[in-house]
């Protein structure tokens, strides 16, 4: 069972290695380089674009006192498929295109929303969990004991 990260760990390394020569033998090792370069800056320009876009778009829900469970969703979405763009490689490009696509942001936030429960909290905001917890407000006071054996100290 321990043994079950490493070997995934090692089919990726592998898979990933055995694309990027068969792309390096299509197209050469120099545009190959080009291409991995350039789908890390392009996912990581479209990460911040759709992710500030959905950002305003989670602000409009929660003002208009809607739940913003789905964008949530959505935004994990894009987070997780800007890393995969980011790591070099062309099955993680892939990947990470794939969580970029709406269908499938889509088709996520459809699996995942039964399992999501969001409540309303009292600021106006939405608290994402269990739920059933109480607050309870209080005050309290600190007593430093370590402070009161130093002031006498100095009255001796």
């Amino acid at each position: 069972m321990r043994w079950i990260p490493l070997i995934a760990v090692f089919l990726y390394v592998y898979i990933e290695i055995s694309v990027f020569i068969q792309v390096a033998h299509v197209f050469g090792v120099l545009l190959t380089l080009v291409l991995v370069i350039f789908t890390s800056v392009i996912g990581m320009s479209l990460v911040r674009n759709q992710g500030f876009k959905n950002f305003l778009l989670m602000q409009q829900k929660m003002a208009a006192g809607e739940s913003p469970a789905a964008e949530m969703i959505k935004s994990v979405s894009l987070i997780i498929g800007g890393i995969l763009l980011i790591i070099p490689g062309f099955v993680t490009d892939f990947l990470g295109l794939l969580l970029l696509l709406p269908p499938v942001q889509k088709l996520l936030t459809l699996k995942l929303m039964p399992h999501l429960r969001f409540n309303r909290m009292p600021g106006g905001g939405f608290s994402a969990g269990t739920g059933g917890g109480e607050t309870f407000d209080g005050e309290y006071q600190r007593k430093d004991e370590q402070r009161d054996r130093l002031d006498h100290k100095d009255d001796r």
